[in-house]
């Protein structure tokens, strides 16, 4: 079981800015390389400990660890395929990485991995160039005044009983809908740490990074 170690899935999509990526690995990450996801590894500055893909957009390097090869015509993405495979391993913590931007379709696919992830009691975050994306469900979500926006999206259906405390914007007992997303933009009130809370349903909360030279 992998209950104690963190699980980074590292997919495709392009990264830049490595050096905050870099600062948000831990010692003993377990990492899984989706396919054209080994492109980062090196940058990265890890090994993989898992390999799964079909090998459509990245030559298959052969390393020596464990290498999953899937078929190119399945229902699972790489990444999702990753994913699963992580939660048949035990692991209870995760973190994606690039799986977010280019395509927009692979992209909202990933997010919906944190969705499925959430739905099973699993700790997740996607990290991406300009923000960390997380689901607000049955845990309140904090975040510290050190992001420089932050964003409520529906993307499951009804989210009722939405509260947000120490904000630019609070909320008291709101409802947002698929059809109207008006909770983009939030900001943290100087010197305090904003809390969102769901009575019911799910948000995708997008915490915006500081600005930062890309590399």
């Amino acid at each position: 079981m992998n209950e104690k170690k963190r699980c980074v899935i590292i997919g495709g999509a392009d990264i830049r800015r490595y050096d905050h990526v870099r600062a948000c690995l831990r010692e003993d990450d377990f990492y899984i390389c989706c396919d054209s996801g080994l492109k980062h590894r090196e940058a990265l500055g890890i090994v993989p400990n898992l390999v799964v893909g079909d090998f459509d957009s990245h030559e298959n390097p052969r390393l020596d660890v464990e290498t999953i090869v899937l078929p190119c015509e399945k229902d699972d993405t790489d990444t999702a395929f990753a994913v699963k495979e992580a939660l048949k391993r035990g692991f209870q913590d995760f973190l994606l990485l690039g799986v977010i931007g280019g395509r927009l379709d692979h992209t909202l696919g990933n997010v919906s991995l944190l969705l499925m992830l959430d739905a099973r009691g699993k700790r997740a975050a996607a990290l991406d160039d300009c923000s960390e994306l997380e689901i607000v469900s049955r845990e309140p979500a904090f975040i510290p005044e050190r992001y420089a926006y932050f964003s409520l999206l529906n993307i499951s259906g009804l989210a009722r009983g939405i509260t947000i405390r120490n904000a630019k914007y609070p909320l008291t007992d709101a409802e947002i809908t698929c059809e109207y997303q008006y909770g983009v933009s939030n900001e943290v009130l100087p010197g305090r740490t904003a809390e969102v809370t769901v009575k019911s349903g799910r948000l995708l909360l997008i915490k915006a990074l500081p600005d930062q030279t890309v590399e």
